[in-house]
């Protein structure tokens, strides 16, 4: 099922440094690149049907298209790295093992977009991943893949690295852009969008570290290569985090479309210790729960996710096995959401503080069916309406729990005496 794409180099020795990467075909696109016009560059990654793998799946050279022509204004790249989704380690892979990927494929998209500046925005707890990918920013400089002559052509790149402070919603692209012009990380009201007026008010392209990645095969490979895999509209290979109760948990990378539950029984082992499953988060914690019996008949790709009404999300799967007590895991989602809230809109900086209120009442056995009934009308009510989707975010599936797991929650406000006795010795 494994395929080797955005993966190939993970288990080459030193693949992070440029001379190994080089060996083993770093930046041999550019030859090729630099004969193409930019706009069939974009038409390419257009016709290879890549998709944001930041979450939101939003085809990439379609976003590219959206640029202004002609504005007398520089165009700016903004690599979103700001992995800050719980249960999401895909691109910390690629900063690590190899970052000069990530690289060749800026070179790739500033290429076809006419960018000259690109900013990588970094999660701040990054550490390790700052360092390697600062080291090959380096590398490439002295190479001369990065600077005033890329590869010996006429076109003009820099690169900054630009480290975040920790905060979850500067993931959110136009909050990203506030936190680098070195403002409060808050999300910006759209439109504009950052295609029209982005970065320093200028057009700006935010995509994903895998995204990104993604490009150099493509170049390389061509566009049906890329379609080889995956499915007609969900296309291409994807980074797999697996976590949770599992035998084999990891990174794994896959075709888009194959079933959800072949993939954690047969690459990930199947859930661990013999135990049953109890429920699956497909994407990240922001994407709502499948039922065992949902799960039999998703398969991993965009519009298979969105007919089982939740996301594909970040590819971040997480495994829940019977043992799993649903109602605290709701209480640690609510209460990262909450805490991770900038505060700028009303309804997701009150609301979010009056839903973990609830939660803790029914944990500690004090809460009621009036507030169980509440908790899930707040959903209803904060949802969508603020700046960003962070309150989406929480509320999406905090409902999925509610609704596929109510008995749960019943037994905690009706203090089943087995729950309420755990929960108190919490």
């Amino acid at each position: 099922m494994e395929v080797k794409i955005l993966s190939a180099k993970f288990d080459i020795k030193n693949a992070h440094k440029i001379k190994v990467a080089q060996k083993h075909g770093a930046y041999a696109t550019l030859d090729k690149l630099f004969s193409m016009k930019p706009e069939d560059v974009i038409e390419e990654v257009k016709n290879s049907g890549l998709r944001g793998r930041g979450g939101a799946g939003f085809p990439a050279g379609v976003k590219w298209s959206f640029l202004p022509k002609n504005t007398g204004k520089p165009v700016y790249l903004a690599v979103n790295s700001d992995e800050s989704e719980p249960a999401t380690f895909k691109d910390r892979y690629i900063l690590v093992k190899d970052p000069h990927m990530l690289i060749e494929g800026i070179i790739i998209c500033s290429y076809a977009i006419g960018s000259h500046d690109t900013y990588i925005y970094i999660r701040g707890e990054y550490t390790t991943q700052v360092k390697a990918l600062q080291a090959a920013i380096d590398e490439a400089y002295a190479a001369g893949f990065l600077g005033d002559k890329v590869a010996g052509r006429d076109f003009q790149l820099n690169v900054t690295v630009h480290r975040g402070a920790g905060a979850y919603v500067c993931g959110e692209e136009t909050a990203l852009l506030e936190s680098i012009e070195g403002r409060k990380g808050q999300p910006r009201s759209k439109p504009p969008f950052p295609a029209v007026a982005g970065l320093y008010g200028c057009p700006t392209i935010i995509n994903n570290v895998q995204s990104i990645a993604s490009l150099p095969f493509i170049i390389e490979k061509g566009a049906d290569a890329y379609k080889a895999y995956g499915t007609e509209k969900s296309t291409g290979t994807h980074l797999f985090g697996i976590s949770g109760h599992v035998e084999r948990p990891g990174m794994y990378e896959l075709p888009l479309g194959l079933p959800l539950l072949e993939v954690i029984d047969k690459v990930a082992g199947g859930v661990w210790k013999g135990r049953k499953l109890k429920g699956v988060i497909p994407g990240g914690s922001s994407t709502p729960v499948l039922l065992p019996e949902e799960a039999k008949t998703v398969t991993l790709d965009y519009e298979s996710m969105a007919a089982h009404k939740t996301m594909f999300g970040s590819g971040g799967i997480v495994v829940l096995d019977e043992t799993v007590d649903i109602v605290h895991l709701v209480k640690n989602l609510i209460d990262f959401y909450h805490h991770e809230s900038c505060g700028q809109c009303t309804p997701c900086r009150e609301g979010l503080g009056w839903m973990l209120k609830i939660i803790k009442k029914i944990v500690r056995g004090e809460g009621s069916i009036d507030e169980l009934n509440l908790l899930r009308e707040l959903c209803d009510n904060i949802e969508m309406k603020t700046v960003c989707v962070l309150s989406a975010a929480c509320t999406m599936p905090v409902r999925s729990y509610l609704d596929k797991f109510r008995h749960e929650f019943e037994a905690y406000v009706t203090k089943d005496a087995s729950l309420a006795v755990q929960a108190k010795q919490e």
